[in-house]
């Protein structure tokens, strides 16, 4: 792939992911989206092959990224995560309990779901409400490795969260 798409898709991906730093908030680290690939999946996204519009449906990632590969050095890692909900479990009020939460709008709904590093399973048992799924929030509490499977997508990543909150830089 040359150079400027290899840059243009790693902007890309620090800007799904929201361009945190650790630095912007002291008491609290914030992950990137970014730390959860390992260097190999990394790799395979530089290297994707240009796409091209005429197909039928949206371009598909290659199988070897769908596997699920974690950083293990990211279990029990506690801080906060900016990033779209996807809701699996509401309350009768609408209040969210349990969601996928994942860097770019539209994952999980708009097929085809990003890799299983890319989601994260969060339960929240206190709930939230959100006035627009593609409002962002951050999540704030322990990463672990844990896979959860269901229709829409595939968790590499739990949190339980302590706190859900608007998103704000």
């Amino acid at each position: 792939m040359p150079r400027v798409q290899t840059v243009a898709v790693l902007s890309l991906l620090l800007v799904l992911g929201f361009g945190v730093s650790p630095a912007s908030r002291a008491e609290t680290q914030e992950i990137d989206w970014l730390e959860l690939m390992p260097a190999e999946d990394l790799a395979l996204l530089e290297n994707l092959p240009e796409v091209e519009h005429n197909g039928d449906g949206p371009a598909l990632l290659p199988d070897e990224i769908m596997t699920g590969r974690v950083v293990p050095e990211m279990n029990n890692t506690e801080g906060r995560i900016p990033g779209f909900v996807v809701p699996l479990k509401t309350t009768q009020d609408m209040e969210i309990l349990e969601f996928f939460l994942v860097p770019y709008y539209g994952a999980c709904i708009h097929v085809p779901p990003p890799p299983p590093n890319q989601i994260i399973h969060v339960r929240y048992p206190e709930g939230f409400k959100l006035e627009a799924l593609y409002d962002a929030v951050w999540v704030e509490g322990t990463l672990v490795i844990d896979r959860t499977e269901n229709d829409l997508g595939t968790s590499a990543y739990s949190i339980n969260a302590e706190s859900v909150t608007p998103y704000q830089q």
